[in-house]
Formats: C-alpha cells, sequence, structure tokens
C-alpha cells in the first residue's frame, strides 16, 4: 500500500499537474480542497462533494480538538467514520485558529496557551500537542504546527516567528514520527513562513527542506495583503522548496487567485469561500460572482450558470433560487453551495487539462478576461 507518492505527468511554464497517491486515494493536481471545519463541509452530503469532484477536503485542528474532542473522535473510529468520507483528509495544525479565533492568547517557545471561543476553558497547543491530535483525528495530511504574524508586523517580529515556527517544525517532525502517524499511512506537510520577505522566505525553505517533508505549504499569505502583494511572493516562494514534493497555497481563495497561483507553481488549495458565499447567496459563474437575492433575478428562469453541469443548475432556475435564499430556506443554502462546489472542482479541471494540453496560458488569459470583467461590471 502507497503512504504518499506525488507524480508530476505534465508542465506547462511552471505550471504542473499530476497526481498524490496516498492509501485513501489518488488527488489529482492541481487540487482544490473543500474545508470540512468541524467535520463537515457545511450545507452538503460527503457524497456530494465527491460527486462535484473533490478528491481530498480539509478539516480543523482547533475546532475539532474543542468540540467533540480528538480522544472522541478517535474512540468513534476516526474522522472519516465519523463523517462519513472514505477519501483523504488533510488537517491544519490549528495555529491559524488559535492566533485569530481565541481571546487571552500566550505565545512561547513551548507552543500556545488560549482562551477557548466557546466555554472559556483554557488549552495549550504545542507542536508535540498538535501532532497528537491530528493523529487521533485519522489526518491523510498532517501539517506542522507554525507561528503566524501579520504581514503588517514588523520585520524582527516576522523574522523571529518565522525562525520559531521553524523550531516548532522540527519539533512536529520528531513528534510526527514518534507517534507512529507515518506508519499509519500518514503525511506530513511544513510550512513556509517570512511574510513578503524573499530572504525570510528562503531561510524558512532552507530550513524545512533540511528537516524533510512530504510536501511543503506557503503559509502566511491570504490575510489581507492584496492579490498583487500574494503574487509577488509566489513569483519566486515554490521555487525555493523542493520541486519533487507537492506545493500547497494555504486559505487561497477567489477563483482568479487560484489560476495565477497554479501559473506559479502550486499544487493545492483550501478556502472557505465556495461555501461560506454559497451560504450568503453568492454563486460563483464564469462571467464573475452574482448575488441571488438581487431583485433582477426574481422571476428569471435560467439556471445560475447556462454551461455548468452541476445538478443545480440542471434542476433549478435563478428565480428559485432567489425565492429559497430570500427566504431563509436551509434548501437555498445547501443549493447554492453544491453549485459553487461544481464550479470550483471544474475550474480546477480545466487547468489540469489545459496544462497537459499546453494551453494554460490561453486558457489563463481567457478566463481573466471573462470573470475578470463581469466582477468588474458587477461591483460597479
Amino acid at each position: 500500500m502507497t503512504r504518499f507518492d506525488f507524480s508530476i505527468h505534465a508542465t506547462d511554464g511552471k505550471a504542473r499537474t499530476g497526481r498524490i497517491t496516498m492509501r485513501r486515494g489518488e488527488i489529482r493536481t492541481p487540487a482544490f480542497m473543500p474545508v470540512g471545519t468541524a467535520a463537515t463541509v457545511k450545507a452538503v452530503k460527503p457524497a456530494d462533494v465527491r460527486a462535484a469532484g473533490a478528491d481530498i477536503i480539509l478539516g480543523n485542528t482547533y475546532h475539532l480538538m474543542l468540540r467533540p474532542g480528538a480522544e472522541r473522535v478517535a474512540r468513534l473510529g476516526g474522522l472519516h467514520r465519523f463523517m462519513g468520507w472514505d477519501r483523504p483528509i488533510l488537517t491544519d495544525s490549528g495555529g491559524y485558529q488559535v492566533m485569530s479565533l481565541s481571546d487571552l492568547t500566550t505565545r512561547n517557545e513551548e507552543g500556545v496557551a488560549f482562551k477557548s471561543h466557546l466555554d472559556g476553558s483554557r488549552h495549550l497547543l504545542t507542536p508535540e500537542r498538535s501532532m497528537e491530535i491530528q493523529r487521533l483525528l485519522g489526518s491523510d495530511i498532517v501539517m506542522a504546527f507554525d507561528e503566524l504574524v501579520p504581514t503588517t508586523a514588523t520585520r524582527e517580529e516576522q523574522a523571529a516567528a518565522m525562525a520559531r515556527s521553524m523550531r516548532w517544525a522540527k519539533r512536529s517532525r520528531t513528534g510526527f514520527d514518534a507517534g507512529g502517524a507515518h506508519a499509519e499511512g500518514a503525511a506530513l506537510f511544513g510550512i513556509q513562513q517570512g511574510a513578503l520577505d524573499e530572504a525570510l522566505r528562503r531561510e524558512s525553505a532552507d530550513a524545512l527542506l533540511d528537516i524533510g517533508f512530504d510536501g511543503y505549504a506557503v503559509g502566511g499569505l491570504a490575510v489581507g495583503e492584496g492579490q498583487d502583494a500574494m503574487f509577488g511572493v509566489l513569483d519566486y516562494a515554490p521555487g525555493q522548496l523542493d520541486p519533487a514534493k507537492p506545493r500547497y497555497l494555504m486559505g487561497v481563495g477567489k477563483p482568479d487567485d487560484i489560476v495565477g497561483a497554479v501559473e506559479r507553481g502550486i499544487d493545492m488549495f483550501d478556502c472557505v469561500l465556495p461555501t461560506r458565499s454559497g451560504r450568503t447567496g453568492q454563486a460563483f459563474t464564469r462571467d464573475g460572482p452574482i448575488n441571488i437575492k438581487n431583485a433582477r433575478f426574481a422571476e428569471d428562469q435560467e439556471p445560475i450558470a447556462p454551461e455548468c453541469a452541476c445538478p443545480v443548475c440542471a434542476t433549478w432556475t435563478r428565480a428559485y433560487l432567489h425565492h429559497l435564499v430570500r427566504s431563509g430556506e436551509i434548501l437555498g443554502a445547501m443549493l447554492m453551495t453544491e453549485h459553487n462546489l461544481w464550479f470550483y472542482q471544474t475550474l480546477m479541471q480545466d487547468l489540469r487539462d489545459a496544462i497537459a494540453a499546453q494551453q494554460l496560458s490561453g486558457f489563463a488569459s481567457a478566463f481573466r478576461a471573462r470573470y475578470g470583467q463581469a466582477s468588474a461590471r458587477a461591483a460597479g
């Protein structure tokens, strides 16, 4: 049984298309991972997530450790059995949520002490505990524990956080190996930090490569720096990492972010955008996002996107979805989210096909022209 294998099948410029093979299935790359924060991709059944084309989903260490608890999930057979998803799951380390959601957070070399946003209880999350939680959940791809600081922090603060993240990466590697997750078929990814600073990114990459991981994430982006700044980092950061291993851009993103990142060599993505937007009435189309609550859709008998092959567009009209969402009906959130997941997975398949055919540049230019012009018109 293959524990973890990454093969690149075709390249086009810096872009790659390939396949990750693990014990629970294959992951086609470039891949988009729907976010299943609390053991569910919100508003969509696992079978429908798979039908949309997803090969892997993301689970959240912070939320699951607080509720229902990693030990409870383990007693109930692990996260896959608990939620009814039998394909690969990547779990984040919990570090980002600790920093962004918790009050009274205290960071030191040991880890992060924090107060639960649910009940105020106190917890300590360390690299070793993060590895233990992810092992108890039964994660297929485990993320190293790291420290994130805003891109607006001083260079000294960024350098200190990056250096600590690399020390925590080493401890994550040790804890992962000691806990036996490797033997159970899991893989471990390291996370590059360094904000927008090329030298810090290089130092981080060198440290991670020295430790050795199955894959590498570009962390610390999509936190408000803007697309131009993000792409500026992606012009060099993926090239600092091992070209034979997958490259994962955490927390990205908008469809045009994904296209630009694929052009720059990124293989994996995750983001709450398709699910969160679906629940608030926003649908993604090749002509840009639309707000289905808009009055102009009240009697529109077209599907969300006429060229879309998803079950929602094959069955229901914009008028019906407008009614559901405006009425606060649960079905509205379900159908809008399902459509958005299909949109994202179809985009990933189109990117894979374009790379394989050596036509990525033309596809990306055409996508941006259509999507961007429509989005600009909607904004105006």
